[in-house]
């Protein structure tokens, strides 16, 4: 039995969650103060209901797959919930002499050691913002947004193993490698 599906979702005030359904899917819309997000969920074997200002998912078959998708819906929902009322962001750092992102209007510039900068337009819904010339912070509603964005910004330069440069995660541990030694 999945813990995280049968939690129920709690919706704070100033969002306001609207469900429909027909015979294939749920189409669930989340609006709030940050904006609005929309996912197709389908009815696999999961209900969702709205009932006393939470959303709730109950399992309708014990099919193996029924079971996966309801803790997976159940997360799918609440991070839009927490999307459109508070955001979510994702920090890169860049480490290496000479590596610096700066914005170019609504664009992010990097130089990272190629001959010439890479620029990244941002999504819609997305933006970017620039702290000390290193540090990269990437802000929306849409979590899943987000992480795909920031990891293409990571892909530009991604951290190598033995200086330990490149693009990463703000949290990220780089395991390092040890050079060649010579023998005597």
């Amino acid at each position: 039995m999945s813990r995280i599906g049968k939690q129920p979702i709690v919706i704070p005030s100033g969002v306001s969650v609207d469900l429909k359904q027909n015979k294939k899917e749920y189409t669930v819309t989340v609006k709030g103060p940050k904006g609005e997000l929309t996912r197709a969920l389908p009815r696999g074997g999961v209900s969702i209901t709205i009932a006393d200002n939470a959303v709730v998912l109950a399992i309708s078959s014990t099919d193996i797959q029924a079971k996966a998708m309801w803790g997976l819906f159940r997360t799918l929902i609440s991070n839009m919930v927490v999307g459109v009322n508070d955001g979510f962001a994702k920090e890169l750092e860049m480490k290496g002499v000479g590596y610096r992102a700066e914005m170019k209007g609504a664009n992010l510039s990097i130089a990272a050691g190629f001959s010439h900068p890479v620029i990244i337009e941002p999504r819609e819904g997305i933006s970017f913002e620039v702290v000390n010339n290193v540090n990269i912070v990437v802000k929306g509603i849409d979590k899943e947004l987000i992480g795909n964005v920031a990891a293409k910004i990571r892909n530009v330069r991604p951290p190598e193993p033995y200086k330990g440069k490149g693009i990463r995660y703000k949290d990220e541990v780089v395991r390092r490698k040890a050079t060649k030694s010579l023998k005597k």
